[in-house]
């Protein structure tokens, strides 16, 4: 057994059986997949996903394309946003060794990405599992913020935005409402702008 894995109570989330023998390298963990969009029509796992998320809480940890977000949506609203921890992969161009062509938007998945990366989308999601029990940031990330960090409403905007989320690991597609709901999960507001501090 690899004392190097990191244990995780909660369920791992993942769409195919690639991606789970990869997280089988990296964590002692219970690990489900969804088979792609397999989990939209099949109500055996949609069953199951919500009993155990609301048993042991969920991570889910989809690759950073469209579809990797449509069963990442999917899910947290199946099993509810409460019992799900968000874990995500930074948008990485490549293609798996085994496929003979790149994905439609050549990016890596999870079974592609460094171990690293993998660890630190977990780790950045465990870290709020606390901050998510309390439900109460008493001073929460919102619209204007992005607004007067150049995140939103500028000429360059969008690139700086792209900039800051690679900074974070997180994939660029997240859309300005999810973008607050993840900063508002995972960070504080003094460990942001230790981050913005670095784009200087």
């Amino acid at each position: 057994m690899n004392q190097n894995k990191l244990n995780l109570t909660q369920a791992l989330v993942v769409e195919g059986k690639y991606d789970a023998a990869r997280l089988a390298n990296l964590v002692d963990a219970t690990i489900l997949t969804t088979d792609g969009f397999a989990i939209f029509k099949d109500k055996t796992m949609q069953a199951l996903f919500k009993r155990i998320a609301a048993a042991q809480g969920m991570i889910l940890l989809t690759d950073s394309d469209a579809a990797g977000f449509k069963i990442r949506h999917y899910i947290t609203g199946l099993v509810g946003p409460q019992n799900v921890l968000q874990a995500y992969i930074p948008a990485v161009p490549g293609k798996e060794p085994r496929k003979p062509e790149p994905g439609k938007e050549g990016l890596l998945g999870v079974e592609g990405v460094d171990d690293a990366l993998i660890l630190q989308g977990l780790h950045t999601a465990l870290a709020a599992a606390p901050l998510q029990a309390q439900q109460q940031n008493t001073d929460p990330i919102t619209y204007t913020d992005l607004y007067e960090w150049g995140l939103s409403g500028s000429a360059n905007a969008s690139e700086r935005r792209r900039t800051f989320l690679r900074i974070l690991g997180l994939p660029p597609r997240l859309s300005k409402k999810e973008i607050i709901q993840v900063l508002n999960t995972l960070y504080t507001r003094a460990a942001l702008q230790v981050q913005l501090e670095a784009m200087k």
